[in-house]
């Protein structure tokens, strides 16, 4: 026999086609006093999965100023609730709700399901998606930052500096808002391309600071730069072919379009905190140096924070914990944690 539906379902309130999210769903409270909302879908599209966030929020009143960490994986892998194995994720975690810092973890989508600039799209849904349920996650949507390592670095170097060309977007900090007359008809297209419409379809998407651990910044220049080898037998493609859909050479255009440096001339950034291993062998640390030299160009605010011998993922830092503490630091500082 047919089920009747259930009581509290009323197909009136149904609209179709449904919204590209989901509202946030009840959060957990542990013994610690921390409210944690796990698989939060925050953008779909149909053919791919969903695309979920987590957010922790600190015991206590808010509004709080929250973190957007991004994973790395190479474009290619990846998961939103594993840092590298160098870092623990209960010191990343524990660090950013200790200074009372929400921290918001995406997913997004890998190269192989979608490539550049679907990754940026999904980072850029997660912060409108973050803004537009501020309330319900007890966040406070005009202080939210962006912090990535590897590939998330590099997108959370986008994230911090495209934007479609309007002053008002987030403290005037993101994109072409301060570009010059200039270079603004050269980018300007491209950038508000760039923002998409996936999940919340409109907001604002501007960032008040980023933390880019080891991020790519120019594609074009780490083309000549030769990828270490592989595990035997590993099925690993080429990280930046995967990402743009072709190679730099057949596509300088599209490796321009995602390279950080690209934005940096001519823009008003939010302030930038860069860490690099010095003999980092999948991304150079001259990746840093340029987008450090081409930030201070720009007038913005930038620390270059070297780690002396330091291979990618901090592999041989001795002392990880005050990598992240410095990261802490900077985040807690520009988002005004406490106030």
């Amino acid at each position: 026999m047919t089920q009747p539906p259930p009581t509290a379902f009323d197909i009136a309130d149904m609209t179709w086609p449904p919204p590209p999210y989901q509202p946030p769903v009840p959060p957990v409270t542990g013994t610690d006093g921390v409210r944690r909302f796990d698989g939060i879908t925050y953008a779909t599209t149909p053919g791919y999965r969903p695309r979920l966030l987590d957010v922790q929020v600190p015991a206590g009143e808010g509004p709080f100023p929250a973190v957007i960490w991004i994973h790395g994986g190479g474009w290619l892998d990846g998961d939103r609730r594993y840092p590298p194995p160098t870092v623990p994720a209960a010191l990343l975690h524990g660090a950013v709700l200790a200074a009372g810092l929400a921290l918001v973890s995406i997913d997004y989508r890998h190269s192989l399901e979608a490539p550049f600039p679907a990754q940026l799209h999904d980072v850029k849904a997660a912060i409108r998606y973050v803004r537009a349920f501020a309330g319900d996650l007890g966040v406070d949507p005009d202080r939210i930052g962006v912090w990535g390592e590897s590939a998330g670095g590099h997108l959370a170097a986008l994230a911090g500096l495209v934007g479609p060309a309007d002053p008002g977007d987030a403290a005037g900090t993101s994109g072409a808002a301060g570009a010059d007359a200039a270079g603004a008809d050269a980018v300007g297209a491209d950038m508000v391309a760039l923002e998409g419409t996936q999940g919340v379809g409109s907001g604002k998407t501007g960032v008040l600071a980023v933390v880019d651990w080891y991020g790519v910044s120019d594609l074009v220049a780490l083309a000549a730069h030769p990828m270490p080898p592989m595990p035997s037998g590993a099925e690993f493609p080429d990280p930046y072919e995967a990402l743009l859909g072709a190679s730099v050479a057949d596509r300088p255009d599209l490796a321009r379009a995602a390279s950080p440096v690209t934005y940096a001339a001519g823009s008003n950034p939010p302030p930038f905190l860069l860490v690099h291993g010095t003999r980092d062998g999948l991304v150079p640390y001259s990746q840093s140096e340029v987008l450090a030299a081409a930030l201070k160009g720009a007038g913005g605010e930038v620390t270059l924070q070297p780690v002396e011998g330091a291979d990618h993922i901090f592999l041989g830092s001795p002392d990880i914990a005050s990598i992240v503490g410095d990261s802490v630091a900077f985040l807690a500082r520009h988002l005004g944690a406490g106030a």
